[in-house]
């Protein structure tokens, strides 16, 4: 691991982080940083996203507490591309990768795609999650329509990838509109059009893929993630921007309501990138949550 004091770099440059774990599914590839409890940061999805893009903004305040592993999963052009969906392989390769690192506890991170994961992973595996939070994007629309604004632009540029849907979807990323910068754009742009990239996202954001999906859903005899939220035995923190165009606020009601040892904390002026619109307040809550003491039961 990289002490988070050797060197700024550590904190600018992806690559002075970056290392590579051979597995049976392909290479993952993370970055480590800091030193303490380990913590692993799960990214989420959509056009040119990667775990470095989602927290090297929060590593510097992070890393002063916790071992910062910040997981890049298949089919998003970092780690080794899958032939799965890319939830699919989510799943498995967050076992593989604490496996090999031989990390019988952690606590979790998870950005909107990555929080469902990280759920998903502290329900069927509680005894491996000390402490979970989400960012954005996890549970159901209870009172806005489905799916969010975000996410048909979303499947619009996943169908027909064009700079202008790009930006159109950057945009509604976010609450500050400062934050969609040419240089930002252009670094998403690259990425998500890179054809295996662009494959794995069709596999889940194409709007054909999104109607399968919805409809093998409803004739499934499996309950939803969402159905199963009060099996979860991690102590919670929910975090979402009140102004979120990706997954409304609503979305948050089943959790809290449901999740047994569960808290929210909604941040203003702050768009579906909470991490990174409201930074510091962010940052804030979330040490102040993982570092509490234990309350004996």
């Amino acid at each position: 691991m990289i002490q988070a004091s050797d060197a700024s770099a550590v904190f600018t440059d992806p690559a002075a982080s970056l290392r590579e774990l051979e597995t049976d599914q392909g290479v993952l590839r993370y970055h480590d940083v800091g030193e303490g409890l380990p913590l692993l940061m799960l990214h989420g999805s959509g056009p040119g996203v990667s775990g470095w893009r989602n927290f090297h903004r929060n590593l510097p305040a992070l890393s002063r507490h916790f071992r910062c592993l910040v997981l890049e999963l298949p089919g998003f052009g970092v780690s080794d591309p899958s032939d799965l969906h890319p939830m699919a392989a989510a799943m498995p390769a967050v076992d593989d990768f604490l496996d090999a690192l031989g990390l019988d506890q952690v606590d979790v991170i998870g950005n909107s795609m990555g929080g469902i994961v990280g759920t998903r992973y502290a329900i069927a595996n509680p005894a491996r999650v000390r402490r979970l939070v989400t960012v954005g994007g996890m549970g159901r629309n209870l009172l806005s329509p489905g799916p969010g604004e975000g996410l048909n632009l979303l499947m619009e540029f996943t169908d027909d990838p064009t700079r202008e849907r790009l930006v159109d979807w950057l945009r509604a990323m976010v609450f500050d509109q400062g934050l969609v910068t040419e240089e930002l754009i252009e670094e998403r742009w690259a990425q998500a059009t890179e054809p295996q990239t662009l494959a794995s996202a069709r596999r889940m954001y194409s709007r054909r893929a999104m109607e399968g999906m919805a409809a093998a859903a409803a004739a499934s005899d499996e309950a939803p993630y969402w159905a199963m939220l009060h099996r979860l035995r991690a102590r919670t923190l929910i975090t979402w921007g009140r102004d979120d165009r990706v997954s409304p606020l609503d979305m948050m009601l089943v959790p809290l309501r449901t999740i047994p040892d569960c808290e929210v904390h909604v941040f203003p002026d702050c768009g579906h990138w909470v991490m990174i619109e409201q930074k510091d307040a962010w940052e804030s809550a979330v040490v102040a949550f993982l570092t509490r003491p234990e309350v004996a039961a």
